[in-house]
């Protein structure tokens, strides 16, 4: 059994970033046009009004100030309040592929890798935007990339998932390097008209290089101690939509063909279940949550980092400690704490050991322990 690094890693960051304010404006501006529309219900009583939002009540409740999206001007059009991305030809490289380009090619640089060093590429995200060819083979051909490719969801918690499965394969031999990309293009499959969860998510793709140590040749290297997964059903985050709608036309267009969630139980339900899983994780390697120097956390939302981080240290983290990146963007899905460990752990000395980890619908749990070599 080989031992196994990160050695690389890539961010693809939108070009448009909105603020809350901008959010806002568009919302609020469906809410009076929404109202206005139905004035003859609302004061009937047959209607409930819409509630306005506000950048305050945003930040708040999440901790995020913007987000990054793949397109702006569609999200911001009341009257549309969609992302507007074109469907490309089949000849040409679909967007998912092209973030995860973009992401690979860095974190290949990165680990001083080329194409012709990688034999393994998994795109793992929250959502495909086909069901095949698989994105990842997409990209494989697009890096030039030979050996083989397959996709993978689980959730917010794919890219812990597609770290184990990575390691798995490069610890048994099976690959000496593997390229594990998440395109999270989570502005498609976000409801903006909803005042609860309108402001959630933003659009980002994170890759990152593992390989066999002994190979490893990067300036920054990352020793995979452990990887401990858990899953456990809840329908507390949910997202119907998918090949069976059309089966039955009743349910197309309805809020639940978009992500739709219970966020007091999954708050209340997750940040133990995350805590606890944690502390056994590092328990298992004879590791004192004490001597962690650094938590790269899923970024959903600030209060739950804050709760799971003060559960596993038995006090309250510093942003050193627990470095934020969902104030600028947003929540990410799976790339959430890779963009966190890509911005925040350069600065780590040899032997320092970080831990990240997700959480999302599934319920799904990750997490990888680091060492800095």
């Amino acid at each position: 059994m080989h031992k196994v690094v990160i050695s690389g890693t890539g961010l693809f960051t939108p070009p448009h970033a909105v603020s809350n304010e901008e959010l806002v404006e568009a919302f609020n501006t469906f809410v009076r046009n929404h109202n206005a529309a139905h004035q003859a219900e609302i004061e009937a009583g047959a209607l409930e009004p819409l509630a306005e939002s506000s950048a305050e009540f945003i930040e708040k409740a999440s901790g995020i100030k913007q987000r990054f999206l793949m397109d702006k001007s569609g999200v911001l059009d009341p009257a549309r309040m969609t992302p507007y991305l074109p469907e490309r030809p089949n000849d040409e490289l679909s967007v998912q592929a092209e973030m995860a380009v973009a992401a690979a090619r860095q974190a290949m640089e990165a680990a001083g890798r080329s194409a012709a060093d990688i034999d393994m590429v998994i795109v793992a995200c929250s959502n495909m935007q086909r069901p095949y060819p698989a994105m990842a083979v997409e990209v494989q051909q697009a890096l030039g990339i030979a050996g083989y490719a397959f996709d993978m969801n689980v959730a917010c918690s794919s890219a812990t998932f597609g770290i184990q499965t990575a390691v798995n394969a490069v610890a048994t031999g099976q690959a000496r390097a593997v390229l594990m990309v998440n395109p999270e293009i989570c502005s498609a499959h976000l409801n903006f008209r909803d005042r609860d969860s309108h402001f959630i998510f933003g659009d980002a793709c994170t890759a990152v290089v593992l390989e066999r140590a002994d190979a490893a040749v990067s300036a920054q290297r990352y020793e995979v101690l452990g990887c401990k997964l858990a899953t456990v059903f809840s329908n507390n985050i949910r997202n119907n939509f998918g090949f069976l709608n059309r089966c039955d036309e009743s349910g197309i267009g309805k809020p639940d063909k978009l992500f739709v969630q219970q966020g007091r139980k999954v708050f209340k339900e997750v940040c133990p279940m995350v805590g606890e899983h944690i502390v056994a994780h590092l328990e298992f390697l004879d590791i004192e949550p004490s001597a962690v120097r650094r938590f790269w956390l899923h970024q959903a939302n600030l209060a739950m980092n804050q709760l799971i981080a003060r559960r596993v240290l038995g006090r309250e983290a510093d942003t050193v400690e627990a470095p934020v990146i969902l104030d600028r963007y947003a929540n990410t899905s799976s790339a959430g704490s890779v963009i966190a460990f890509h911005l925040h752990s350069n600065d780590l000395q040899a032997g320092d050991v970080g831990v990240i980890s997700s959480f999302g619908a599934g319920y799904s749990v990750g997490s990888v322990v680091l060492r800095k070599l």
